[in-house]
């Protein structure tokens, strides 16, 4: 009897390999690869085979091309991230960490949903009896609300084609099993088999579905890469344990931009939106301390006050400690070496630490002048004048750089009560001054720390 064949998979990238190894060659994890059952393809019959219903090649021109149907979810932080609205017919991948609140944010669409469609909530995890009571405490409505709990795929399919709903909400993929593989459920097979018959709902009976995925270890999405590619939009959302500001932002959307995020705060009523999240980020920042400037920056169309702070203390090793939360590490280090080297701060034998408040995670060059205040203000154990923000992107030789969005940055600043902003002398197009707010204009990291402290 014939051995049946076997594919080992790695958990974390999905790559494929014909023997089990200890380390993946494609990503470098251990302990990664398991063994999963291969499904053997049926070749199709000997000479031309025709089948009915085969699409045929359009020409170019005679493809309609009308902008694609968006409708509201009720929250317009999600709106905003999914481009104006959620698209008919699309597929959306929500993901997150345990607890996070992706059911959360996913059962408080549906209020706003159930008004003008019907909403299929499909649970892997929960019965109906606990999404009930869940929703009952989130306050719900359940007109044109209906709740499936299953795990099996073809009873989803076939619950889905006999219902007909307008959205269909899966919680969550991996919980999701094909009867037809061998795989376990949330295998690396499964969650592309089942991934795929949700796709071909939703291109083909026009629903729109969310599918909410766990993520792994590394913060990443679980299950293979090729999950990402395959769906229309992948959000994240994050936040910290011990915060209550969660933050979705867009990894990939094809019916928008990928910068925009969102904010939201877990209250005992579920999430509530914040519309403000500049305010929000600032709240109980201290005064008169050393080691902490605000910034801004812009998170799509959107600008974004942060405070961003750093700790400098002498080292009692051989190698001092360098530790970012927020901020990019490299990024960090090369502000580090310049104020170093350029600023005449000696900093070599100090420990590092920098943090960014409210979960926020800075990755645009202009956050690069506010860390090296708040470095040198730790340093010099002087602190920043309250009422003072910077903005300007650093240079290895010391020079301020411009940056996009100028006068929208400094509009914010002015409205949330900041009299003072540090900026490059230098700048590309025409400035316009918000009244109240005095500009500082410098060139180096030297002219910065001088008229600072």
């Amino acid at each position: 009897m014939a051995k049946p064949k076997s594919l080992f998979y790695c958990t974390e990238c999905g790559n494929e390999t014909i023997k089990w190894q200890g380390k993946c060659p494609s990503c470098g994890s251990w302990n990664t690869i398991v063994e999963q059952p291969a499904v053997e393809k049926k070749r199709p019959a000997a000479g031309p085979v025709s089948r009915l219903g085969r699409r045929k090649p359009k020409p170019f021109a005679e493809v309609e091309a009308v902008d694609e149907l968006r409708f509201d979810t009720g929250m317009n932080e999600l709106d905003r991230v999914l481009g104006g609205g959620a698209v008919k017919g699309s597929l959306v991948l929500v993901g997150g960490a345990p607890g996070i609140g992706k059911s959360t944010l996913m059962l408080q669409i549906c209020d706003n949903l159930c008004r003008f469609s019907s909403v299929l909530y499909v649970s892997g995890e929960e019965s109906e009896r606990q999404i009930k009571l869940r929703a009952q405490r989130l306050g719900i409505r359940d007109d044109g609300l209906y709740l499936l709990a299953e795990t099996n795929l073809d009873d989803i399919v076939a619950a889905v084609q006999a219902q007909n709903p307008d959205i269909l909400i899966v919680d969550s993929i991996q919980t999701i099993y094909n009867e037809d593989s061998n795989s376990s459920p949330g295998s690396v097979a499964q969650v592309k088999e089942c991934t795929m018959a949700l796709m071909h709902l939703a291109k083909d009976m026009g629903v729109t579905v969310f599918v909410v995925g766990h993520i792994n270890k590394e913060g990443s999405l679980a299950g293979p890469k090729v999950l990402e590619h395959m769906v229309d939009c992948v959000l994240h959302f994050e936040g910290e344990e011990h915060n209550s500001y969660r933050i979705l932002r867009a990894a990939k959307n094809r019916f928008g931009a990928t910068n925009e995020i969102g904010v939201f705060e877990m209250m005992d009523k579920g999430l509530v939106e914040v519309p403000n999240p500049s305010e929000a980020m600032l709240s109980g920042r201290p005064e008169n301390m050393p080691g902490s400037c605000v910034t801004c920056v812009m998170e799509g169309v959107r600008p974004v006050l942060a405070e961003v702070q750093a700790l400098l203390s002498p080292s009692a090793y051989g190698s001092p400690r360098r530790s970012s939360n927020g901020f990019d590490q490299n990024r960090a280090m090369m502000m580090l070496a310049v104020l170093e080297k350029r600023g005449g701060l000696m900093l070599s034998n100090c420990d590092f630490y920098v943090n960014v408040i409210g979960g926020l995670t800075l990755d645009e060059p202009a956050a690069d002048l506010s860390l090296v205040v708040a470095l040198a203000s730790s340093f010099r154990d002087k602190p920043v004048p309250y009422d003072l923000a910077a903005i300007g992107e650093v240079g290895l030789t010391g020079e301020l750089r411009s940056v996009n969005a100028m006068n929208q940055r400094l509009s914010e600043v002015q409205r949330l009560g900041f009299t003072k902003c540090l900026i490059p002398a230098r700048n590309s197009g025409k400035i316009v001054v918000p009244m109240g707010l005095d500009l500082v204009r410098v060139s180096n990291i030297r002219e910065a720390i001088a008229v600072l402290v």
